[in-house]
C-alpha cells in the first residue's frame, strides 16, 4: 500500500528576460510521481503568449504528450486581466490538470515579475499598521495578486477580509 508520508512535491517557477521583446516562464515540477516541465515565451509589452513547450522528464507516457496540445491552444493569449478563466477555458478537456496549474504559475510569474518593481517603488511606511493598510489596497486595487505569493496568500494580515470571486482573479 502506498504510504502517503513518503510522497514529496517540489514545485519551482522562475521568468526570465532573454532578450528586449521576450520573457520566458518556466514551471518546473519534481515529485514522487514524476517530473515535468511548462515553459512560455511572451512578448513584452504587451504580455502575448507567443509559444508553449513542456514535457515529462519521469515516467515517459504517451498520454501526457496530449495535455501539452491542450496547453499550446493558449498561444496568442494575452497574460493580463481574466487570464486564469481563459487558461481554465483553454485548457477544459485537459485530462492531467498538474499541467494546466503549471501553465497558471507561469503566467502569474509574469505578472509578479512587473509587480515586483511596484513593490519596491512603493513607499515603505514604518508604521505596521500602515503599511498593512498600503499593501491591502494594492491587492484590491490589482486583486490577481491575491494568493499569489505569501504576503497576500490567504490567512495574511494583509488581505484579512479580502474574498475575491473567480472571475476576478
Amino acid at each position: 500500500m502506498y504510504n502517503i508520508l513518503e510522497f514529496t512535491r517540489n514545485r519551482s517557477t522562475s521568468v526570465e528576460q532573454t532578450d528586449d521583446k521576450t520573457l520566458r516562464s518556466y514551471c518546473h515540477l519534481n515529485d514522487t510521481i514524476m517530473e515535468a516541465y511548462v515553459e512560455i515565451a511572451v512578448t513584452i509589452p504587451d504580455l502575448e503568449i507567443i509559444s508553449v513547450q513542456g514535457d515529462v522528464l519521469r515516467p515517459r507516457k504517451k498520454e501526457f504528450k496530449e495535455s501539452f496540445e491542450f496547453l499550446k491552444r493558449v498561444i496568442g493569449t494575452r497574460i493580463g486581466p481574466g487570464i486564469l478563466k481563459i487558461v481554465n477555458g483553454l485548457t477544459e478537456g485537459i485530462r492531467h490538470k498538474q499541467f494546466a496549474f503549471m501553465l497558471e504559475e507561469c503566467c502569474h510569474a509574469v505578472i509578479l515579475l512587473f509587480t515586483k518593481e511596484d513593490l519596491l517603488s512603493s513607499p515603505r511606511p514604518d508604521d505596521e499598521e500602515e503599511s498593512i493598510i498600503y499593501h491591502r489596497q494594492m491587492v484590491l486595487d490589482n486583486i490577481r495578486l491575491y494568493n499569489r505569493c505569501a504576503a497576500f496568500a490567504p490567512g495574511s494580515r494583509i488581505v484579512e477580509g479580502i474574498t475575491p470571486k473567480d472571475k476576478d482573479i
